[in-house]
């Protein structure tokens, strides 16, 4: 092992001030390095500060020990960041990241470090991907989620589904919510990995993610993949209705783990799923409920305030119930005035040939009783003014009674809101 050997105390000092600018200047984006590298230095303690972990977990989190190590160096504690390092390294052996920090901070004693990824000839795009995952990384541990706050695009979630996942692309984050009774608790999240060229799929093969609501459909153990595929995956039932209707096309989007010789990938890696690190797929496969899970995709998450969560929500209710009570009424005009002129169902045909379908289903009934029931509501990610609904509809008439899961999407035209696609799922 290379030993070194301090020749002056002005070259002590200029490699403790070089470590904090190196810290300061990876991640420059982060508020609380700024101030912790306002925070006078102290000596270097004997043993690296402990880091923060949640109780379930049998190793410590990578991103904490990331922020401390970053944290140290702005406080030119090199020796205490060294041996943090260290033990990240020594944790996770293939997280690439970790070494290239390692590596510059053994370089840091001997030579004065400056650049991120000095100690290293990798080339400059691959050293910019591992500083944006620096950055993402430890971005996520300054920006938490309010608790105050909820996520707008989820408004109303089934009894029985005991999480939401929501996804952040611009924070290469996926959030995991509880529900609690209806209301929704921050319980957890990850570092994901996101398409090459970011957001927005429309096409099979633009290495895109898709934004939209999803649903787990299955869930696939790594035992049955090529070792790309890490320790499993979980599909998402992409395209959506919604997605086919505008046309998109591709299949195949899954949230999975990585290959064995790598802990993480870059924030703009995949060619459109979602990547987690093996360890944080395993325990989110663990949470999610096949068929049950909503997989939220937003390109930023917007929060809002609980009394603007239940106006919203109480609109979406409002919709959906004057919906069902038209329905009842058997008058053609009051049914039809809740759909948009350029509706379209599964199958393609338009409003006028669709409602005649649906008035023979309903044609003589003395009565008509529409019962929901398991009803979903969210804000649609990317669209402003858009809903999507899901429900099981019990429709009595006559003799007749039929029960189907229904999911229907809603858009504000001209200050009214339309419902713009429906259909049987």
């Amino acid at each position: 092992m290379r030993s070194f050997v301090f020749k002056s105390s002005d070259q002590v000092m200029s490699n403790k001030l070089n470590s904090a600018k190196f810290a300061l200047l990876a991640v420059s984006c982060c508020a609380f390095v700024c101030v912790a590298a306002a925070v006078p230095a102290k000596p270097a303690p004997t043993r690296p500060t402990a880091v923060a972990m949640p109780a379930s977990a049998l190793t410590p989190d990578p991103d904490a020990m990331l922020i401390e190590v970053y944290k140290l160096l702005a406080q030119n504690q090199l020796n205490s960041a060294q041996a943090l390092a260290d033990k990240l390294v020594e944790a996770y052996p293939t997280f690439r990241l970790g070494h290239l920090v390692r590596g510059d901070l053994l370089m840091m004693h001997s030579f004065p470090v400056s650049t991120f990824g000095a100690a290293t000839n990798a080339p400059p795009d691959k050293l910019k991907e591992l500083r944006d995952e620096a950055r993402a990384r430890i971005k996520s541990l300054s920006e938490r989620p309010n608790p105050e706050l909820i996520p707008r695009a989820i408004l109303q979630l089934r009894d029985d589904q005991k999480h939401v996942l929501v996804v952040d692309a611009k924070r290469s984050r996926l959030y995991v919510y509880e529900n609690q009774a209806g209301h929704l608790k921050f319980i957890s999240d990850y570092y994901i990995t996101q398409g090459k060229l970011g957001v927005e799929k429309s096409k099979a093969g633009d290495q895109k993610t898709p934004l939209g609501v999803y649903y787990i459909t299955s869930h696939v153990p790594g035992a049955k993949l090529s070792d790309f595929y890490g320790s499993g995956a979980l599909p998402i039932n992409y395209p959506n209705e919604w997605d086919k209707v505008n046309g998109r096309s591709g299949s195949g989007i899954w949230l999975h783990g990585t290959p064995s010789n790598s802990f993480s990938r870059p924030p703009l890696d995949s060619d459109g799923c979602l990547v987690l690190t093996n360890p944080d797929l395993k325990k989110l496969s663990e949470t999610v409920e096949i068929g049950k899970t909503p997989v939220v995709i937003s390109e930023q998450v917007e929060f809002i305030t609980l009394s603007k969560w239940n106006a919203e929500r109480d609109l979406a209710t409002k919709l959906i119930n004057d919906w069902r009570l038209d329905v009842e009424s058997k008058s053609s005009k009051r049914w039809l005035s809740n759909y948009s002129s350029s509706f379209k169902n599964a199958q393609g045909e338009s409003l006028p040939v669709w409602f005649d379908k649906q008035q023979i289903l309903f044609a003589g009934a003395a009565d008509i009783s529409i019962k929901l029931s398991d009803v979903t509501v969210f804000n649609y990610p990317g669209k402003g003014n858009m809903l999507v609904s899901t429900f099981t509809q019990e429709s009595r008439y006559g003799k007749n009674r039929n029960v189907t899961r229904k999911r229907q999407y809603w858009a504000k035209e001209a200050n009214r809101w339309k419902i713009i696609f429906e259909g049987v799922i």
